[in-house]
């Protein structure tokens, strides 16, 4: 806590660029919800490479353990590869899901403070209500998204332990080794697939919504 002063001015500035850019973006006609729309949009396209990435692992896993002669130091790089393309594709969703979240709670927060700007009271009601099953929705989604997230996380800890396996074992026998980790890999990539398709469909729920 002694330390979070020196924090302060640095979240001040964030927010700060935050704002500045939401303004900036208003006055050439994007608004707040046509830019959470952009981002989900572009969260969708980065869960999209994240699932291509782990199948591709899991082929590159499936052809390492029925490894029969040849080059192991290759096979390791190439294995060590995809675990960093993998590792690379989560981080960008992270980050795709952390840019929605920011200007979500930015919009929320200006629709909730225009609510008072409201004479007529019917129109002030409905705005209300559609104010809160967007949220409603948006908060499903970003749990479906997160639970997508948290998916990732077994899977690259196996594709690392792995990799780190292999490197310093480059013999047969460490791919004897690593053959009864195929099917827990396996499973838990089907899993993290069904996860974001899942959140892939939500997305296009909920973008449909705003655009209504």
């Amino acid at each position: 806590m002694r330390y979070a002063w020196l924090l302060l001015p640095l979240l001040l500035s964030v927010t700060g660029c935050q704002s500045a850019y939401y303004s900036a973006m208003e006055k050439v006609g994007v608004h707040k919800r046509d830019i959470l729309v952009d981002r989900v949009e572009e969260a969708q396209q980065s869960q999209q490479n994240a699932q291509k990435q782990f199948k591709s692992a899991l082929q590159q896993f499936s052809e390492l353990i029925k490894y029969d002669g040849g080059d192991l130091q290759r096979m390791y790089a190439t294995t060590d590869s995809k675990y960093q393309a993998c590792s690379a594709a989560a981080a960008d969703v992270s980050k795709r899901i952390d840019s929605i979240e920011a200007v979500a709670d930015a919009l929320f927060d200006e629709w909730q403070d225009e609510l008072k700007q409201y004479s007529n009271a019917r129109l002030k009601q409905d705005s209300a209500k559609k104010l809160a099953d967007t949220k409603r929705q948006y908060s499903n989604l970003l749990k479906t998204m997160r639970r997508a997230e948290q998916s990732m996380q077994p899977v690259l800890a196996s594709l690392r332990d792995n990799s780190l396996y292999l490197k310093h074992n480059l013999n047969a026998k460490a791919i004897g080794a690593l053959q009864g980790e195929f099917n827990t890999v396996q499973k838990d990539i089907n899993r993290l697939i069904d996860d974001m398709n899942n959140a892939i469909t939500q997305s296009e729920q909920f973008v449909a919504a705003l655009k209504q």
